[in-house]
């Protein structure tokens, strides 16, 4: 039994929305489901694509998505990983949180709510 839902949303750090953004729709084949000066958000075969402005990422960022963020943080810490980002509330109960691997490797968790 899997404790994760898999990758389902990849985000990208841009430094211009208004140019990334038909770039990505091009990309995608889709236009945006969110459109705020703070993300917007594509979602394409299953996914769910971000664009991050002004964000201090400085590579794409994969979330997994699991049922109990906690529980994963804790699993991730005891096996040799460091929280990089406590979980926050990102819009209506959906939590985020990084983490990274011995390496520095930063992977993002996400849990939508019940």
């Amino acid at each position: 039994m899997t404790t994760t839902q898999g990758v389902q949303t990849i985000l990208h750090p841009v430094t211009d929305l208004e140019k990334a953004k038909p770039v990505y729709a091009a990309l995608l084949g889709v236009e945006p489901i969110a459109d705020s000066p703070y993300y917007v958000g594509f979602e394409a075969a299953g996914q769910q694509i971000g664009l991050v402005p002004n964000s201090d990422m400085t590579a794409p960022v994969a979330h997994w998505h699991v049922t109990d963020i906690e529980d994963r943080i804790n699993a991730i810490v005891a096996a040799g990983g460091t929280l990089k980002s406590p979980p926050k509330d990102v819009s209506n109960g959906r939590l985020v949180a990084l983490v990274t691997d011995p390496d520095g490797n930063v992977l993002g968790l996400l849990q939508d709510p019940s």
